[in-house]
This record gives structure tokens, sequence and C-alpha cells, in this order.
């Protein structure tokens, strides 16, 4: 089912980002008159801040057409015409408001938006189209009821209304989720944690629960924890690009930086058919260049599952596709190459920095959720579900003990 982006995830986004104005970080055109000296801005970004976004929506409606060029102005003003989409009853109304407020999006980030929030918006579809909390009538019908309460900003009856469609479908991930976040924005932390934790184990495999979990843990002053969750948003959907917005802003932050590798490629492996496999080395590798074993031995690993491996462990695939199991091989021959050299240990030195980065993954047994992660293109990623199933808690000590840093408190 498609999973469309909904107001309540995008105010808690709001209080994460800890903006100034309300508006994120929105790059807004130079102009002889600026918004921002109009009394009507901040009465907006007041309204904004209070979660009263129908109340603000005709205030940005006006500043939008006093000030064309102004970026912030326009995603204040798709935000809340958001919102206000869902307190319409129709659905086709609906629909439209949601398409407009995109059209709305789309004028911002022409003018330098480039904010996350924003990036949010525009994930909605062009028709203003959305997804189903339910396929039971009942169900959705106490969703969306919930919802528009939500965004008048009564949050004790929306908080009821997600009780009633979570006491009629237990397993509804989104209830127990919403239900979290009005804590979250009634500032009872705790609570929105007990809420989130329990949407997890409804689906262990969707990233925005544990995301919200670890921004409660924040606003109590746990980063520790608050990491934890976090690498558990990626590990549930690493290819998600909001999966890495809670780290992100966790490593801004507390100034830290991820421990990436990024082994950039130096051969390339091209295929007709399996009897047509041609290997091309970088121009820049040179006979005397320590990186030659390395990128000869991972082309040939390449080439060989291409032919007969692939053929032997797939055999009911119609076509070679690249996979988790190929790269991880051919990587793996090319550290297994590099060790057996004469002089290893001090030639070791001279190598690449990534490719010296990879050895030490492979030593500590995390070279396959390395391809996952660092290396996985459109193909490869196809495995990942099939590996996260049997494998969830390998993926999850690559990042703890070797992508993302620790603060100071933790390590000591």
């Amino acid at each position: 089912m498609l999973r469309m982006p909904r107001l309540v995830q995008w105010f808690s986004l709001v209080i994460l980002i800890a903006l100034v104005s309300p508006h994120g970080k929105a790059q807004t055109a130079p102009a002889q008159k600026t918004a921002k000296d109009d009394p009507a801005y901040a009465q907006a970004g007041d309204l904004y801040k209070e979660g009263k976004f129908v109340d603000a929506m005709p205030i940005y409606e006006k500043l939008a057409a006093d000030y064309p060029s102004d970026a912030a102005v326009r995603e204040g003003w798709a935000f809340c015409m958001m919102a206000y989409s869902a307190i319409l009853t129709d659905p086709e109304q609906r629909k439209k408001a949601r398409a407009r407020a995109r059209r709305i999006a789309v004028q911002a980030k022409e003018l330098g938006d480039n904010s996350q929030l924003l990036q949010v918006v525009l994930e909605v579809p062009e028709d203003g189209s959305e997804a189903k909390y339910s396929d039971r009538k009942e169900v959705d019908d106490a969703m969306r009821a919930a919802e528009a309460d939500f965004v008048r900003g009564n949050m004790d009856k929306a908080r009821e209304g997600y009780l009633r469609a979570l006491l009629l479908d237990p397993n509804n991930y989104d209830a127990a989720l919403f239900i979290g976040d009005v804590y979250f924005k009634q500032h009872s932390q705790g609570s929105a944690g007990e809420w989130f934790a329990r949407a997890t184990q409804i689906d262990p495999n969707r990233e925005t629960a544990y995301r919200y979990w670890g921004d409660a843990l924040v606003a109590m002053e746990r980063d520790g924890d608050a990491r934890a969750r976090y690498i558990d948003a990626i590990v549930a959907e690493p290819y998600n690009r909001r999966s890495w917005t809670g780290l992100q802003n966790w490593l801004q932050r507390n100034k830290l930086q991820l421990n990436y590798v990024r082994l950039k490629d130096r051969v390339a492996v091209t295929m007709k058919d399996t009897k047509d496999v041609t290997i091309t080395l970088d121009s820049s590798l040179g006979k005397d260049d320590p990186n030659l074993a390395a990128w000869v031995a991972y082309g040939a690993g390449r080439s060989a599952w291409y032919t007969d491996e692939y053929r032997k462990k797939f055999p009911d695939v119609p076509r070679n596709r690249r996979t988790l199991q190929e790269e991880a091989d051919a990587l793996g021959l090319m550290v297994t190459v590099l060790k057996k050299q004469k002089d290893s240990e001090k030639n070791l030195k001279s190598l690449d920095p990534a490719i010296q980065s990879l050895i030490k993954i492979q030593e500590m047994g995390f070279l396959e959720p390395f391809v996952l992660l660092n290396r996985a293109d459109a193909e490869i990623a196809q495995d990942y579900e099939a590996y996260r199933k049997t494998n969830r808690d390998l993926i999850r000590r690559y990042l703890d003990e070797f992508v993302v840093p620790k603060i100071a408190a933790e390590k000591n």
C-alpha cells in the first residue's frame, strides 16, 4: 500500500528541526521588500507554531501574493493548505486541496527552498490522491475524523479517535503511531515513546515509529537511547530517504559524522551473454599501483559470478542481475588476494583508505551489511528484505559498531 505523508508526522518534523521561523531552512530570494518585515509574517508564524494551520493559511496566502519571491512563505502556505485538506469531509475536495498544496510546494522549490519539510510535501502525488488508512470503512472513517480533530487543535479528541480506530483494528500501525504523535505534541514524551514502541511491535519493518521514538528520547535528553532508535529506523527501511533524517539531525546536534565508507569503483564488468564478459580497468590504475591487484580480483570475482556461479546459485532467475552474494563474493576475493600478497602488511598501508576500511569491515564480519547499505543499486537492494529477515541483528551491529559514532557519554 502506498504510504502517504500525513500531518501529525509533519508536525513532529517541524518541532525536530527547531525552527527560529516556522519555515525550516527555506532559501528566500532577495527582494526590495521582505515578508519578514511584515507584521503578518510573525502572526502567521505564531499560529503555525501553535499548530493552528487552518488559521494561518489565509495569512500565508496573502503574504504570498504580496511577496511572490519569498520561498519560505510559500512553504508555510503549502503546509497549511495540506492541513486544511484534512478537515474536508468530501474526498474530491480533499484531493483538490492536496493537489493545490503540492503545486504551491513546487513553486517554493523553484524559488530555492530545499528544506526537509518541503521534501515531504512534494511526495504527495500530483493529483492529490491519498491512500486509505484501512480497507475497513469504520476504521478509515475513525482515522480521518481524528486527523481533522488534530488539525483543529483538539488533541484529546484526536487521541480518542485514534484509540477508537485501534480498538476496531488492533494491528493498525498508523493508529498507534498517531497516538504517540499526539502525546509528543502535548510534550508527554514518556507516553509518546510507549505508543511508538507499540507501533514497532505491530510492524517492525516500517521506519517511522522508530524515528519518532528517537525524537521523543531526544526531547527527554536521552541522546544515547535516541541513537539506538534512529539506527533501528535505518535497519527497517534503509532505502527510504526519511529513514536517515532522524539520525542526520542527531549527528548535527552532537557534531558527529558517519564513518561511511565510499568505495569508488575502478573496474567495470559488462556482459553481453554468459560467454561474453568484459572486464575494463580504470586507466588510472598503473602496473605499480598498490590497488591494482584488488580491482583485478574484484573484476575477476564478478566475471566468474556472471557465468557459471550465477547459474549454479540462481538457476530459476531468467536473466542475470547483480546480487548481494555476487558483490560480497567479489569484495571478499579482493580482500583475500590483498592479504595473500608478499609483504601484505606493508602493502596494505599504501592502499586506498576505503579499501583499508573494507578489510576491517570484512574482518569484523560485516561484509554483507556493508554491501546492502553502502554498495546497493536497484538490483542488489532486492535482496535486502530476505537478508534482514534472518540477519537483522548483524545489520544493526554494523551500524552500531562501525558506521554510527557514539557520543562521549556512551564511550566511557
